[in-house]
């Protein structure tokens, strides 16, 4: 009989990312969340009066709070980390304080990763726990793993195991991250079937297990895309409620999210600021949208689409190194000719087909545009 170890302590995971307030970590480029936006955190935990499940930071409602935006009594400003349908969110924070996982289902570039990085954040104060997901992913990435040199000195014991992101969770009553679980093997996965259901992890070399403590849960990112890859078994698939976070439904949902993530991301690297490239912005997602969409926005005009995704993501990449263009080889102003060559790398992913497409948009939709028309030459030069 398996020896339960539930009370067993577990190292905490080392999170050496500084707090936002210190030197090292304004000079981190991509500080965690909880660092990142550690006053915000703070002046919700100060004001949050709700019940709390065990071992959550913010009540359910502050959670939401902090990804959906708002402000707080003492005028405390709580900028929107996801902007979209309200029910997602409330839905997703409501899975959490279940015991059931959160799987996030959504096309590329609709911010899967971000949102599952700020929940963690909000309920258990690190969103560092995580195992990141590729066709290379061993099972001791979900499990735990061995430090051989102890194992081989001493064999088996508790001081030679490693624990893995999930465990060190399950131990703390944490919330662990997966991304991309569909880039995973499929015998991989499902090592999260007796974690999801049970809520036990097994270790048969020592004879013990690990039990999940209160508080612990799992949020899973998966790319619709990849249906094919490596499918969820179905097993699996019914340990997680399933949200699908879908594409901005209007413009200017969209170049709204392009200007805060482009905001954030220039401010880091010291780039211009964002209002004086407004009109450059909403272009890119205009040609992003329609391309995607396979219509004009007008509905006049039937369009054929690229192989890429065309998603918000990448339309804050292209816009970004726009920005830098600007900042280093221009007058800091972000102009067409700076995210042309983006816009067309972005378009652009087979030479041949795509190639097509993009140069079809340009002559019989971008040049009939009349103050399209830098942006037209722009585009036209970085063709070729």
């Amino acid at each position: 009989m398996s020896a339960s170890v539930e009370a067993t302590p577990v190292e905490p995971s080392q999170n050496h990312s500084a707090p936002a307030n210190t030197p090292r970590a304004q000079e981190t480029l991509r500080p965690h969340a909880e660092h990142a936006f550690a006053a915000e955190l703070a002046a919700l935990a100060a004001h949050d009066d709700r019940p709390r499940p065990a071992r959550w930071k913010l009540s359910p409602w502050a959670v939401a709070t902090y990804l959906l935006g708002g402000t707080l009594p003492d005028g405390t400003v709580i900028t929107p980390k996801y902007v979209g349908p309200r029910r997602i969110v409330e839905v997703a924070v409501t899975t959490l304080a279940t015991d059931r996982a959160l799987l996030l289902l959504g096309v590329p570039g609709t911010a899967k990763t971000w949102v599952s990085e700020h929940l963690a954040a909000a309920v258990s104060g690190d969103s560092t726990l995580l195992v990141q997901g590729t066709a290379g992913t061993p099972e001791e990435a979900i499990r735990y793993g061995w430090n051989y040199a102890r194992l081989l000195a001493h064999g088996p014991s508790r001081d030679a195991l490693v624990p893995s992101p999930v465990m060190r969770a399950m131990a703390q009553g944490m919330t662990a991250r997966v991304e991309e679980l569909t880039r995973i093997p499929a015998d991989v996965q499902d090592t999260l079937i007796t974690i999801l259901s049970e809520k036990t992890l097994p270790i048969p070399e020592l004879g013990e297990e690990v039990q999940a403590v209160r508080g612990f849960n799992l949020i899973a990112t998966a790319n619709d895309r990849d249906r094919g890859v490596n499918d969820l078994s179905s097993a699996l698939r019914r340990r997680f409620n399933t949200v699908v976070l879908p594409l901005p439904e209007s413009p200017e949902a969209e170049v709204d999210i392009v200007a805060r993530r482009v905001d954030q991301i220039g401010r880091s690297l010291d780039l211009p600021g964002v209002p004086d490239g407004a009109d450059e912005i909403r272009r890119v997602v205009t040609v992003f949208r329609e391309l995607r969409d396979g219509v004009t926005a007008d509905g006049r005009t039937k369009l054929k689409s690229p192989s890429g995704t065309l998603s918000t993501a990448e339309a804050i990449s292209v816009v970004t190194g726009g920005l830098a263009l600007a900042a280093h080889f221009g007058d800091g102003v972000l102009r067409a000719g700076d995210v042309a060559a983006g816009v067309l790398g972005a378009v652009v992913r087979d030479p041949a087909a795509d190639r097509v497409v993009w140069q079809e948009y340009l002559e019989t939709v971008v040049r009939e545009r009349d103050d399209w028309k830098d942006f037209y030459r722009a585009c036209r030069e970085v063709s070729g």
